[in-house]
């Protein structure tokens, strides 16, 4: 169920919220809420407030080390798509081969999949997600 509000009104750095505001002061309440406060609460740091909740997300995730792959790895069981940015370990051959061959393995453990998408990005699907690869022009069938 949504409740949609009446509108909000920015006055300053205050958001006065039309109905609630005059039923505030009606009760003799008018009290303004800081923006800034509001949007910096502990209560308000992991709300979309433009988007209603999603089943899964596509999140950019920029690879520097391997202890990078937990988090990747957390986000895949999490039902995400993710959107790897390996430029910064692509200067270092060994880590960057070390990284994507346990990405490999994971997907592959848990049924999702990966593919490059160009030199500095590699995309990794959850759980029953499939990436459609097509061959590169000139590619001949194997």
């Amino acid at each position: 169920m949504y409740v949609y509000y009446q509108r909000f009104i920015l006055k300053g750095d205050v958001i006065k919220m039309g109905v609630f505001d005059k039923l505030g002061q009606a009760f003799g309440v008018s009290k303004g809420i800081d923006i800034e406060d509001y949007m910096g609460s502990a209560e308000m740091e992991d709300v979309d407030i433009l988007h209603e909740p999603a089943d899964m997300y596509v999140k950019p995730v920029a690879v520097v080390s391997e202890g990078d792959v937990k988090l990747i790895e957390d986000e895949l069981s999490r039902r995400n798509i993710i959107l790897l940015n390996i430029e910064e370990v692509a200067k270092r051959p060994t880590t960057r081969n070390n990284i994507i061959a346990r990405l490999k393995q994971y997907v592959s453990k848990i049924n999702g999949d990966i593919a490059q998408i160009d030199e500095n990005r590699v995309l990794l699907t959850p759980a029953k997600i499939k990436i459609i690869k097509r061959k590169k022009m000139g590619e001949k069938d194997r």
